[in-house]
């Protein structure tokens, strides 16, 4: 099984260096922007990269100083943003065309040559060395996991600018055998919100009130600097753009890393997450940037889980607001509010996110029922775990917030 990661590293390089690094990102966006213009013919966008290729590819080559796996990345990179607004498009979605202006730059083993300690990167005039700024060998650190061990590939990275110094973001892979699995699976499930950004079966909450606090402080803030309308407003949009994503990302990067560390001290090998397409939909009161925070959740769990021998499933999310999870009914006034779950027929009542997570995690016991080995066979609960036999109370393992589990009557 391939496994990959990307590790971000500090470079560190003179001032002459610098500025050959700078007017390479900058031909590099002119590049990208000049292959997205190429597409748009005012009505409509071509995403087909041969097409785009013979439209592009010499004049880039005259008009740039960029190394020629530059400009077919820029094209790359043009072409997977050109499909994404496309995409959006055909779901009657609103979306701008792209307009790349972000300081990045793409380097694969053609244009580049990686080492442990350094890489070596071609520019728009010849090649500079940049030394990598990297922790202390004997600490455990993503650097000496991925960079420094033999057993991974460096397969490429991607350059960025930020804050006045330059990073590269190195892509590493490496071949690791297949977690073996278990005879007796256990389902982790997990509910998507809001209010609560994640919410488990064994009744872990991660709250979005940081999230979305800052959200609105980012909103504000960019509508303030828009409406100055200077030079130095437009800089400072694009900064604290960066700076929302990334504190947005570390934060998420933490809620996945506690849904794995939830789903390992509970015996779990199997995560449910609910299908997220179209969450929007089914959300109403959920933005855009929800939408972008749940997908990025999902592919942080999804690829930490990897390394961990536990497997990231999605289930059909019908109902599993409204249904109750102890006797299966199902009705809309079984939510009476945002919080709170009431079955209108057998009077179970719990938070409703809960509820919700525990039917995400039924709906892939009952879906993967039977077979071959590896199977779940059981969901784990806030204070037990539910199977054929139903409950069984596992001890100490209360959690306070949601009320506890018994057998269904």
């Amino acid at each position: 099984m391939e496994v990959r990661r990307t590790v971000p590293v500090k470079l560190d390089v003179t001032d002459e260096q610098a500025d050959l690094l700078h007017e390479t990102i900058d031909e590099f966006l002119w590049a990208a922007n000049y292959v997205v213009d190429s597409a748009w013919d005012g009505e409509w966008a071509e995403t087909r990269s041969s097409v785009l290729h013979e439209m592009t590819y010499d004049e880039v080559r005259e008009q740039t100083r960029l190394h020629s796996n530059h400009v077919q990345s820029a094209r790359n990179r043009a072409v997977d943003a050109l499909k994404s607004v496309v995409a959006e498009w055909k779901n009657c979605e609103y979306a701008s065309i792209p307009t790349f202006s972000s300081s990045f730059c793409e380097y694969n083993q053609r244009n580049a040559t990686f080492h442990d300690d350094h890489a070596v990167l071609s520019t728009v005039d010849g090649r500079v060395t940049a030394e990598y700024v990297l922790p202390d060998k004997t600490r455990d650190t993503p650097h000496s996991k991925y960079l420094r061990s033999e057993r991974w590939e460096t397969t490429g990275a991607t350059l960025h600018y930020r804050r006045g110094d330059f990073y590269l973001h190195v892509r590493t892979k490496a071949d690791v055998d297949d977690p073996k699995p278990a005879e007796n699976g256990t389902v982790l499930g997990v509910d998507l919100g809001i209010e609560n950004i994640a919410v488990t079966s064994t009744g872990a909450f991660w709250s979005a009130d940081e999230l979305n606090h800052w959200r609105t402080k980012y909103v504000q803030r960019r509508k303030s600097l828009q409406e100055c309308g200077s030079r130095w407003a437009h800089e400072n949009v694009q900064a604290v753009g960066r700076k929302e994503t990334g504190r947005f990302e570390q934060y998420l990067h933490r809620i996945a890393n506690d849904i794995i560390a939830e789903a390992s001290e509970s015996g779990c090998t199997v995560i449910a997450f609910e299908d997220l397409t179209d969450i929007r939909d089914r959300m109403p009161d959920a933005r855009k940037f929800h939408e972008w925070a749940f997908n990025r959740l999902y592919e942080y769990v999804s690829y930490k889980a990897e390394g961990r021998g536990i497997q990231v499933e999605q289930v059909n999310p019908k109902n599993t607001s409204r249904r109750c999870s102890s006797c299966g009914f199902t009705h809309e006034d079984n939510r009476p509010s945002q919080d709170t779950f009431r079955c209108q027929s057998c009077g179970y009542e719990n938070h409703a996110d809960y509820n919700a997570a525990k039917n995400i995690g039924y709906r892939l016991l009952r879906n993967q029922t039977g077979g071959e080995g590896g199977a779940p066979v059981g969901v784990r609960l806030n204070t037990g775990m539910l199977n054929a036999n139903g409950i069984k109370p596992v001890p100490d393992s209360v959690r306070a917030g949601v009320h506890g589990e018994s057998p269904p009557l």
